[in-house]
């Protein structure tokens, strides 16, 4: 898989492709564009690199104002694992958008349809930026599969199999 985040000086490098005349790369208004969700469940940042059609590397800045910390622990707070598992979802419906070149507000939504071997190796805590990397292993009949793991400093925290369709609403 052609992870293209490196950390150099404690700044983020970001080299990215092009498509066309495209340049693969989204902002946070680009990206609620896309995808229906809003504040507090808009879990994507920002896109840094895609190859359409193969893989996708985003981000998330976990700020200790998240709402969950309050609850989830006061004492510890730490990001829930749903919620990082949402936001490669999230990463993999923006992937898949891009991929099919779906028009933008198309009246579509993304629903999981499955999700597998979702292992939690780390805690998230306010302050990480969650990395997240997807790519797409298979597509048929609607029905998308994704492998994705979403990092912190280059330390895997989550991996999963996800697999996700779009149904008119």
């Amino acid at each position: 898989m052609p992870w293209n985040l490196q950390r150099v000086n404690l700044k983020l490098t970001i080299t990215t492709k092009k498509q066309g005349d495209k340049q693969a790369v989204m902002d946070i208004h680009e990206i609620l564009k896309y995808l229906p969700h809003r504040y507090p469940l808009i879990l994507v940042d920002r896109v840094v690199s895609l190859e359409e059609g193969k893989w996708i590397h985003a981000y998330k800045n976990v700020s200790i104002n998240e709402p969950y910390f309050s609850g989830h622990f006061p004492h510890h707070p730490v990001m829930p694992g749903v919620l990082i598992v949402e936001a490669l979802a999230q990463a993999a419906a923006l992937l898949t958008i891009r991929s099919e070149n779906m028009e933008k507000d198309n009246g579509q939504v993304y629903y999981f349809v499955g999700i597998d071997a979702v292992r939690f190796k780390k805690p998230v805590i306010a302050g990480d930026q969650l990395v997240l990397k997807v790519e797409i292993t298979r597509q048929l009949k609607g029905i998308w599969k994704y492998t994705a793991c979403a990092e912190v400093d280059g330390q895997v925290v989550t991996e999963a199999q996800l697999m996700c369709t779009a149904r008119t609403i």
